[in-house]
C-alpha cells in the first residue's frame, strides 16, 4: 500500500513566485514557462497564494500574497479563474501535478470572512479589533476555537480540489492551528481525492504522525546547510543532525530539503549571498540526503542571483537556459533514475564509509534493490587528501554529473578541491 501518491516518492518540486516570475506577473504568462520546467524535470508546482490581497494595512504597492480577502477567488492581478483553470490544464497535460499555498491562520484585515460579519471566527484584542499574528499587521487571526471556522476552511480547500483540479496543498505555517483541525480536514480531503499530497511549512513531528500532512519542512536541515557553507559549524553537525533526525519522525515521512524558499531568498538573500561558492554543492546535498523531497525556486533554474522585494513587483528581466538550467536537469535525472534516492519509507538509508578527514568530506552510500547511489562530498572551503576504503561498494559505476563510467577503487586516495564531489550511481 503507498502512504504517499506515486508521483510523490521520486519528485522535485517548484516553487512558483507568481509574481515575479515574468515580467508580465500573470498566470497566463506563467504557464508559457511550463514546458520548460518538465524539461527541467520539475514534477509538481507549488503556487505562492493565488488569491485576492487584503488593501487594509498593505505592505508596499502590491501587498503579501499571503494576506487573504477571500479563500476562493483568484487575485486580478494574476488573472482570471479561467486563467487559472488553463494553468492547471496546461500544467496536467505536461504531467506536472499542481500544489496551491493555503493560508489557513489569518486572513487579510477586510477579508470577504470579516465584511459578512463571522464576527466569532476571529481573535480578538483588547479593544475587540481581529488580532494580529506577530508582527503581521496586514493581516486578522482566526479563531480556531470556533469549529465554524474548520468547516469553512474544508469548504474552501475542498472548492479548489473538486471544481479546480488542484493535486494538493502545502500548507502555510501549519504549526499555529490545531493538529485537530488539519487530522480532521485531510481525512475529509483524502475521501475526495484519495492522491492527495500535503506539504506542512512546518517540522512539528505531530503534523505527520496525527495531522496527515506526506511531507514537512526541514528547516533545521536548511540553517544548517547555511551554517556549513559559512564555515559557522564544520560538517560534523549536519551527520548529527541527520542521525538524530532518523529518529525523530517516522520512516514515511518526506522532509523538504531545499536551499532557497520565498523566505530565505526574501529575508536573508539568495544562496549566492548566504552560500557562496558552497551553492553548488550544497544544492546537489538537497537531492541525496535521505528521506529529502528536493525544491527548486523562482529563478535558481538559470542562476538568478536576487533577492526579489517581497512586496512589489520585482521580474526576472531575462529568463533563458543556461549552465545552472543544466545542472538541475542533471540533479532532477539524478532524483527520478534512481529509487535509491526516493523520499519517505521508499529510499535507502544512509550508510556511511568512514573516512580520514570526517570533519569535512562525508562518503554515504543509499541503496535499494537493484540500485545504489554513492555520494563523495567535500562540505568545506578546504582543499582536502581523502583516504578511504570502499569494501563492498568498490566497482563500475556512472558519474551522474558526466555521464561518464567511473571506477570506485577499494581505496581512495585523492586530493579534493574545496566543495567538490562525485556522485556515483549503479
Amino acid at each position: 500500500m503507498n502512504l504517499h501518491p506515486e508521483w510523490s516518492y521520486q519528485a522535485v518540486l517548484y516553487e512558483m513566485n507568481v509574481r515575479q516570475l515574468t515580467p508580465e506577473g500573470t498566470l497566463r504568462a506563467a504557464a508559457a514557462k511550463l514546458p520548460f520546467l518538465r524539461d527541467l524535470g520539475v514534477d509538481a508546482v507549488w503556487l505562492m497564494p493565488i488569491y485576492p490581497i487584503g488593501e487594509a494595512g498593505r505592505k508596499g504597492s502590491l501587498g503579501s500574497y499571503y494576506s487573504i480577502r477571500d479563500y476562493c477567488a483568484v487575485n486580478p492581478e494574476l488573472g482570471t479563474m479561467a486563467d487559472f483553470d488553463a494553468f492547471v490544464a496546461e500544467a496536467h497535460r505536461l504531467g506536472i501535478k499542481i500544489l496551491l499555498d493555503w493560508v489557513a491562520n489569518h486572513t487579510a484585515r477586510d477579508a470577504r470572512w470579516i465584511a459578512e460579519q463571522h464576527a466569532s471566527w476571529y481573535e480578538r484584542d483588547a479593544a475587540g479589533e481581529p488580532a494580529v499574528p506577530w508582527d503581521w499587521s496586514d493581516t486578522a487571526k482566526l479563531n480556531y476555537a470556533n469549529r465554524d471556522v474548520w468547516r469553512a476552511q474544508g469548504d474552501a480547500m475542498e472548492f479548489w480540489i473538486t471544481q479546480h483540479a488542484v493535486d494538493g496543498f502545502r500548507c502555510d505555517m501549519a504549526m499555529l492551528v490545531p493538529v485537530d483541525f488539519w487530522t480532521e480536514t485531510s481525512r475529509r480531503l483524502r475521501r475526495i481525492h484519495p492522491d492527495l499530497f500535503l506539504l506542512a511549512e512546518a517540522e512539528e513531528r505531530n503534523l505527520v504522525e496525527e495531522g496527515g500532512f506526506d511531507a514537512c519542512y526541514a528547516w533545521e536541515m536548511h540553517h544548517l546547510l547555511n551554517d556549513v557553507a559559512r564555515q559557522r559549524v564544520r560538517v560534523t553537525a549536519l551527520r548529527d543532525y541527520i542521525y538524530a533526525d532518523r529518529g525523530r519522525y517516522p520512516d514515511s515521512a518526506m522532509r523538504l530539503a531545499f536551499t532557497s524558499n520565498h523566505d530565505e531568498n526574501t529575508w536573508n538573500g539568495s544562496e549566492f549571498t548566504r552560500m557562496g561558492d558552497a551553492r553548488e554543492i550544497m544544492a546537489v546535498f538537497t537531492f541525496v540526503v535521505p528521506r529529502g523531497l528536493p525544491l527548486i525556486y523562482t529563478g535558481q533554474e538559470i542562476g538568478y542571483d536576487h533577492s526579489f522585494a517581497f512586496f512589489d513587483r520585482d521580474p526576472i528581466r531575462e529568463y533563458r537556459a543556461n549552465g545552472f538550467t543544466d545542472f538541475y536537469r542533471r540533479l532532477t535525472a539524478l532524483r527520478h533514475g534512481n529509487p535509491a534516492l526516493a523520499a519517505g519509507e521508499r529510499g535507502g538509508a544512509m550508510i556511511e564509509i568512514r573516512n580520514n578527514a570526517e570533519d569535512c568530506l562525508m562518503t554515504m552510500v543509499r541503496e535499494t534493490a537493484g540500485n545504489r547511489v554513492v555520494a563523495v562530498m567535500n562540505l568545506s572551503p578546504y582543499a582536502i587528501h581523502a583516504d578511504y576504503y570502499t569494501g563492498i561498494y568498490a566497482g563500475m559505476y556512472t558519474d551522474a554529473m558526466t555521464g561518464e563510467p567511473c571506477e570506485l577503487r577499494g581505496r581512495v586516495e585523492e586530493d579534493m578541491a574545496p566543495w567538490s564531489y562525485r556522485i556515483l550511481t549503479r
